[in-house]
C-alpha cells in the first residue's frame, strides 16, 4: 500500500514538472511569436483625419433675396390681332376673321421711372400691351425697343410714383453651382419664386453659335419668360427666357440671358434705338479632341481663326488664321458660345484684349471692335456694307452687297433663277433705301407683323427688280 502511494505522488510530481515547464518556456515563446506576428500585420502609418468640422449644416435662406425682387417683378399681358380662318358663320354674317389672341408674361422693372426688360417674344406683335405690379395696380405700356437676336425688349409705364426695382447684377461673376432664384408668373399664378442652382453657363440652344444662356435647374414654365434670374444676394443676373422641354412645360432645365447682354442691349435701345454690336471680325470653330488633331494641335479648348473678315478690328490688329483665342479680356474662351456671349456686352469702339497662341507662343494683342457691317435679311440672305467706289459702278449712292444667299435650299434657287447671286445689290426694303445694314435694320425693326416684306435687287443683268413676300 505504501509502495502505491509512492507511484501516484511521483507521477503527480513529474506531471507538474511538464505542465509547469510548458507554461514558463514553450507558451511564452508561442505568446511572444503571435505577438511579433500581430505587430507585423499593422500598417506602418495609419491616415487620420483629426480635422473636427463643428460648422452648422445650414440650408441657404432665399427670403431676402425673394424680398428684393419679388416687387420688382411684374405681370406682361399681350394683346395682338391675328387672322384666325374664316368660318361659315363669318361669311353668313359678314364678320371680320379677325380676332383678339392674349399672351402673358413676365418683366423687370429696371428703373423707378417705369422702364420694364422683358423678351422679344412676350411683347412680339402686340397690339396692346397692359403691365400689373406686384400691388394689383395695373398700366398701359409704350414699346421702347426690342432684339430679335436676343429675345429681349423694353417697354415702358407711366406711374404717379417712384416704383420698385431691380438694377442689373455682374453675371460674368456668377458660378456654377450657384444657388439662383427664378422669379415671375407662371401659368398667371402671380409673384412665383422657384430656386435653383446655375448648371452651365454660355450655352447655346439654336446650334449656329448665336446664344449664350446661363443654364439653370430652377422651375420655369409658361409666364416665367421675362421675369427675373436672381442670385443669393438678390442681385439681377439673367432674364429668364427658354425652357428645355418636349410638353411645353418645365421638366429640368431653364434658361437665361446673362444680365450684361440684357444691359448692353437695353442701354443701346434707349440711346440708339437698336442695338449697336461691336465686331471682332474673325470666322472659325470651337476647339475639341477631333477639330483639333485635324488642324494638328494639341489644344482642345478655344477658337480656332479659320478666316480674318476684311476691314475689321482683328485684320487691322494683325491677327491671323490659325491663331487660337484662348481669353479676352480675361474671360477663358473654351467655345464660340463663350466669344459670342462677351462680344455681345460690348461696343463699336471698345477696345478688348485677346489672348491667342500663335506657333506654341501666347501673346496679347489689344483689338478695337468695329461697328457691325453684316446683317442677315430673312428671305434673302446676307448682306454687308459697300464702299461708295464699287457703289458708283452701279450708278448709285446706297446699297448693300449680297454676300451669302439665305441657307434655305427653295429660297436660294428661286433667287438664282431669278439672277440675283452673291455680288448683287440690295437697294431697298419696304421702300426704305439702304446705305448701311443699320437702314435695314431699323426697316425690318419698324415692319409690322402682317405687313408684306419688299425687297428690291440689282441682279446680275444690272436689272433693278422688286420681289414681295408675305
Amino acid at each position: 500500500m505504501k509502495k502505491i502511494l509512492t507511484l501516484v505522488f511521483v507521477s503527480a510530481l513529474g506531471g507538474l514538472l511538464t505542465l509547469g515547464g510548458y507554461k514558463l518556456f514553450v507558451e511564452q515563446e508561442d505568446k511572444e511569436q503571435l505577438a511579433v506576428e500581430q505587430v507585423s500585420d499593422l500598417p506602418i502609418y495609419v491616415p487620420t483625419n483629426t480635422t473636427l468640422n463643428n460648422s452648422p449644416n445650414i440650408a441657404p435662406n432665399f427670403v431676402e433675396a425673394a424680398e428684393k425682387s419679388i416687387d420688382a417683378v411684374v405681370h406682361v399681358k399681350n394683346t395682338a390681332i391675328v387672322s384666325a380662318p374664316m368660318t361659315m358663320q363669318d361669311l353668313f354674317f359678314g364678320r371680320n376673321s379677325q380676332r383678339a389672341q392674349v399672351g402673358t408674361g413676365s418683366g423687370v422693372i429696371i428703373s423707378p421711372t417705369g422702364y420694364i426688360v422683358t423678351n422679344n417674344h412676350v411683347i412680339q406683335n402686340a397690339n396692346e400691351i397692359s403691365i400689373t405690379l406686384n400691388n394689383n395696380k395695373s398700366y398701359m405700356a409704350e414699346l421702347i425697343g426690342t432684339d430679335e437676336a436676343t429675345d429681349i425688349a423694353l417697354i415702358k409705364i407711366e406711374a404717379d410714383e417712384d416704383l420698385p426695382f431691380m438694377a442689373f447684377g455682374d453675371s460674368d461673376s456668377a458660378k456654377i453651382g450657384e444657388w439662383v432664384l427664378a422669379v415671375g408668373n407662371p401659368f398667371n399664378l402671380n409673384s412665383t419664386v422657384t430656386a435653383g442652382i446655375i448648371s452651365a453657363k454660355s450655352r447655346d440652344l439654336s446650334g449656329r453659335n448665336l446664344q449664350s444662356f446661363i443654364q439653370t435647374d430652377a422651375a420655369v414654365n409658361p409666364g416665367n419668360s421675362g421675369g427675373a434670374l436672381v442670385n443669393t444676394n438678390g442681385d439681377l443676373i439673367g432674364i429668364n427666357t427658354a425652357i428645355s422641354s418636349r410638353d411645353g412645360s418645365y421638366i429640368g432645365y431653364s434658361f437665361a440671358v446673362p444680365s450684361n447682354i440684357a444691359r448692353k442691349i437695353v442701354n443701346d435701345i434707349m440711346e440708339f434705338g437698336n442695338v449697336q454690336n461691336g465686331i471682332l471680325g474673325v470666322q472659325g470653330f470651337s476647339l475639341n479632341g477631333k477639330s483639333a488633331e485635324q488642324i494638328g494641335t494639341d489644344i482642345t479648348e478655344g477658337f480656332y481663326i479659320s478666316e480674318i473678315t476684311e476691314d475689321t478690328g482683328a485684320e487691322k490688329a494683325g491677327l491671323k488664321s490659325g491663331d487660337i483665342i484662348k481669353k479676352i479680356d480675361g474671360v477663358e474662351i473654351n467655345k464660340f458660345s463663350d466669344l459670342s456671349g462677351y462680344l455681345k456686352t460690348k461696343s463699336p469702339n471698345d477696345i478688348v484684349d485677346v489672348t491667342l497662341i500663335r506657333d506654341d507662343n501666347e501673346k496679347v494683342v489689344p483689338v478695337t471692335l468695329l461697328k457691325n457691317s453684316i446683317l442677315e435679311i430673312p428671305t434673302i440672305g446676307t448682306v454687308k456694307n459697300i464702299p461708295k467706289k464699287e457703289l458708283k459702278k452701279y450708278d448709285l449712292d446706297y446699297g448693300l452687297k449680297l454676300t451669302k444667299l439665305s441657307d434655305y435650299p427653295e429660297l436660294e434657287s428661286y433667287w438664282r433663277k431669278n439672277g440675283v447671286e452673291e455680288g448683287s445689290i440690295v437697294t431697298q426694303i419696304n421702300g426704305k433705301k439702304l446705305y448701311s445694314v443699320d437702314d435695314a435694320q431699323n426697316a425690318l425693326r419698324t415692319r409690322k407683323f402682317n405687313d408684306p416684306l419688299q425687297i428690291e435687287v440689282i441682279n446680275k443683268e444690272g436689272e433693278k427688280v422688286v420681289y414681295n413676300f408675305r
